[in-house]
């Protein structure tokens, strides 16, 4: 039997006014600033200690690299650092951020959903932090491979500017980190019959190609090494997520037999 994925209607008395829901939306992202703001002004007390943490992935990549790093603009390193502490920040609080997003959609939920409030919020902070320490100990130090063994290849001498090298890392991490939400995110495309597991699978090898093709133009540096890289982690990604699409599917199945 063919069971479609419709998205129940939350009756009419639960349905808020628009202000309502800009109120809401109001309160959630004061919330979210608020933390931030005390997050990073805690995060910029330990500047100099996440800067270690920031280069210590290329400096174990390069070991005979004593200082790398050279400034020409002389705000150039407290806005470094300023920015290093706000991202730290927000890695550091993503549960809460995570929190926020959910209480927001949560009065559009029914009371079944609603009491997913802590799985949800571990769920996620569990994806954002398993691909940024991916990235950090393993997705960047490779590309920082790469790149630095072009730059010896072509007789170069680093001279690598704070903000240019956080634009790198910053990006690595954080982009590995909102990369490996992609369970969560067809989570809800299944939940409203956007996807089907059944789909997923049959097209799995369009989508490996396009998940290969991506990670090349994505990568720099050797073709091969990262594309194969990146590709197998986002193609393992891609099927854990046509797993979570068939729970999904499982339980829908379930409440309406």
């Amino acid at each position: 039997m063919k069971v479609e994925l419709i998205p129940e209607v939350l009756p009419e008395e639960k349905r808020l006014p628009l202000w309502d829901h800009v109120g809401e939306l109001r309160d959630r992202l004061i919330n979210s600033a608020l933390a931030l703001f005390a997050a990073t002004a805690c995060g910029y007390f330990l500047r100099f200690r996440l800067w270690d943490l920031a280069k210590r992935p290329l400096l174990r990549t390069a070991p005979g690299l004593l200082s790398p790093f050279a400034y020409t603009d002389l705000a150039e390193p407290f806005f470094s650092m300023m920015r290093l502490s706000f991202w730290a920040s927000v890695f550091v609080i993503s549960p809460y951020l995570f929190y926020q997003i959910w209480a927001f959609v949560k009065p559009a939920l029914h009371e079944r959903e609603r009491r997913m409030a802590v799985t949800f919020t571990a769920v996620t902070s569990a994806c954002f932090v398993a691909g940024a320490v991916f990235a950090y100990f393993v997705a960047f130090p490779v590309l920082t491979g790469i790149l630095m063994d072009e730059a010896v290849r072509a007789g170069l001498r680093p001279n690598l500017r704070p903000n240019e090298y956080l634009n790198l890392f910053l990006c690595t991490v954080l982009g590995t980190g909102v990369s490996f939400e992609a369970p969560v995110l067809f989570y809800f495309l299944a939940r409203f019959g956007l996807v089907s597991s059944r789909s997923m699978l049959k097209y799995w090898r369009e989508s490996m190609v396009a998940i290969l093709a991506a990670s090349a133009f994505l990568t720099p540096g050797d073709v091969i090494a990262t594309t194969i890289l990146f590709g197998v982690v986002l193609l393992g990604l891609y099927f854990i997520s046509a797993g979570v699409v068939w729970l999904v599917e499982c339980s829908s199945a379930d409440r309406r037999a």
